[in-house]
């Protein structure tokens, strides 16, 4: 939360003594690393969403762990703050180690002032906000500006622990904020905390967060979070007229859309095309330059206030912490030594089984990913955006492989990774696993940006993918270009973006999806052919599903993987399922595709005959 100034010491001190001996019982398995794999960072969480200690999100009901029920006197801190109990854990610091510089500017911390009672500390361990800096001592209580620039080190033999609250805070909360004093204030010298000493509070008695994101944001919290980051807006950077006037025609398309839909999930689809609208138009505009007075990106901070958050998922969750760090961070793989090892890219043409066979190969031990399909690591680099493209399609080619553009690139995926644990890459070369249907389109780009990168193509029927294809389309489920400049459909743009779509607005839906298809696999037929043939392999979509251990052997073997898993006769249906799978499904729609088939003939006969001989 932005305060007026730096730090912020509350009335009130605790016996460090007594917290040191009560946190020395736990257990060094309670501790657990930093979720950025800060190295000398750990934590043991005390409050945490639904009391599940190794549960991060942030848009949970808060809840005591088990940790905080055998806590007595930490339980009577907290009773002592009196507030509204956030994300609340004990903070260990090693021995030279160091929190790195950064900015909170994830939503949470919007409007939440975090709480710092230190318990194990040496007067070496010093704590700098913005231009100011101090040693916090043990058993005082402070808050602090985290909207500034801020961090620690630890420059003592020991290590040093402090329990940090995360609040919007409550009645006594505010109370102990207005009579608490500043590090540099005049005539405070009789000013003294009150020592507090044990008095039995119950974890009953302490209030929890309950509801703290909102399902869709109202408009009058939208304007706020904006006009925030319009304040902060640095002496260099001044909006245009194109970014202000989006600015102006989002809040009346949001408040209008409100009033019609409030909540609803009917209104889920046109609150997301205005967010797509008034993001797309504001890069348009030049907001991606500009920056805040904390070193910030200004677009990046409207992104984890309001493009993140305005509307919210109900079926992933808003989890992670999000920084700003200006100077450089330490993650386990720097950016700078970060060396990718023959990365992994699965090709084929939408609804082709992908997300399954994704979902399936991320189980080996040695590979890495985003997550899912990796839209925003690539497209959010402005030169490789469809709008950089005028709009043309999603094809990228080696020319689009510049040097500055391969840095950042490497360097937004060694940012993103994990393994199929949730770790950040340990050692100096990353196996990565990457996929998305665009990429189809791609081959030679990523060739030229991994000059050692293996291609597996994903081969399912024609038919099958059609059907599936029709399916997304108007499921509504995957739009990914909802207000695509020149686009008459009757649908809006859903998959992937093929070159030539502007021919395609008044097809009916079962000639576009084939078009896709086809352009697709022709374009990945061709850059594939160009490929040694020692970096492509074939799966095909039914032997996975026959079975699926034998071909992720055989697959794994082939681009050198490890594999210790044992799979069953089935596999769990993918996250982009639409509608539950089942033998032939597609003669549902057969008329629709048969009557397209003939014009794909030739095309099939040469993707068969390509993964024939793979």
């Amino acid at each position: 939360m932005k305060l007026q100034v730096p730090f912020v010491q509350l009335p009130v001190s605790f016996d460090a003594d007594l917290l040191a001996q009560e946190i020395a019982r736990f257990d060094e398995s309670a501790w657990l690393p930093h979720p950025q794999r800060f190295e000398g960072n750990d934590f043991l969480p005390l409050i945490a969403a639904n009391g599940e200690p190794a549960n991060e999100a942030f848009d949970l009901p808060m809840r005591p762990t088990r940790h905080l029920e055998k806590s007595p006197y930490l339980t009577d801190v907290l009773a002592t703050i009196g507030c509204s109990l956030g994300r609340t854990r004990l903070m260990r610091l090693s021995p030279g180690a160091d929190v790195i510089p950064h900015v909170d500017i994830h939503y949470y911390w919007r409007d939440r002032m975090r709480v710092h009672v230190p318990i194990v500390t040496q007067p070496t361990v010093t704590f700098h906000c913005g231009p100011s800096s101090l040693h916090m001592k043990a058993g005082e209580c402070w808050i602090f500006d985290t909207w500034r620039l801020h961090r620690v080190t630890n420059a003592a033999p020991k290590s040093r622990t402090h329990l940090v609250i995360d609040t919007v805070g409550g009645k006594g909360f505010w109370n102990l904020a207005s009579n608490g004093r500043t590090p540099d204030m005049p005539g405070a010298e009789g000013w003294t905390p009150r020592p507090v000493a044990p008095f039995g509070a119950s974890i009953s008695s302490l209030e929890f967060e309950h509801t703290n994101f909102p399902r869709v944001m109202t408009p009058w919290e939208v304007r706020d979070h904006v006009h925030f980051l319009l304040a902060e807006l640095d002496e260099q950077s001044q909006l245009s007229p194109i970014a202000n006037q989006a600015m102006a025609h989002f809040f009346h398309v949001w408040r209008s859309l409100w009033s019609t839909y409030g909540e609803s999930d009917e209104g889920r689809d046109a609150y997301r095309e205005a967010l797509t609208t008034f993001s797309d138009t504001l890069k348009l505009g030049g907001a991606e330059s500009l920056s805040l007075r904390n070193g910030a990106n200004f677009l990046t901070a409207l992104k984890h206030l309001v493009f993140d958050i305005a509307l919210l998922d109900p079926r992933t969750r808003a989890v992670g912490e999000v920084r700003v760090a200006p100077a450089p961070a330490k993650p386990a793989v720097s950016k700078q030594s970060a060396k990718f090892d023959r990365p992994i890219f699965v090709v084929c043409p939408p609804r082709s089984g992908s997300t399954l066979l994704f979902e399936t190969l991320a189980q080996a031990p040695d590979l890495y990913t985003v997550g899912g399909e990796s839209h925003l690591v690539i497209e959010n680099i402005g030169p490789l955006s469809v709008l950089a493209h005028n709009w043309d399609s999603n094809r990228l080619t080696a020319a689009d492989a510049t040097p500055e553009i391969v840095r950042a690139l490497q360097r937004s995926f060694a940012d993103n990774l994990r393994d199929r644990n949730g770790a950040p890459p340990q050692g100096p070369a990353i196996r990565m696993l990457e996929k998305t249907p665009k990429n189809s389109l791609r081959i030679p780009f990523i060739a030229e940006c991994f000059p050692d990168a293996q291609f597996v193509f994903l081969y399912r029927d024609v038919r099958e993918v059609l059907g599936s294809m029709l399916e997304a389309w108007e499921s509504g489920r995957f739009r990914t270009y909802p207000t695509l400049p020149g686009w008459a459909g009757k649908f809006p743009w859903s998959l992937l973006l093929t070159p030539g779509w502007r021919e395609l607005a008044y097809l009916p839906l079962n000639e576009i999806v084939a078009a896709q298809w086809a352009a697709s696999v022709r374009t990945l037929l061709a850059d594939l052919a160009a490929i040694p043939a020692d970096r492509r392999s074939v799966v095909l979509y039914d032997d996975l599903l026959r079975d699926p251990d034998a071909e992720m052997r055989r697959l794994c073997l082939r681009v050198g993987l490890k594999w210790d898993r044992t799979l069953g006769k089935e596999l769990p249906l993918s996250s982009h399922t639409v509608s539950a799978p089942k033998a032939d499904k597609w003669r549902a729609r057969s008329a629709e595709i048969e009557a397209v088939m003939p014009a794909l003939t030739e095309l099939v006969d040469r993707a068969v005959a390509f993964a024939a001989v793979q």
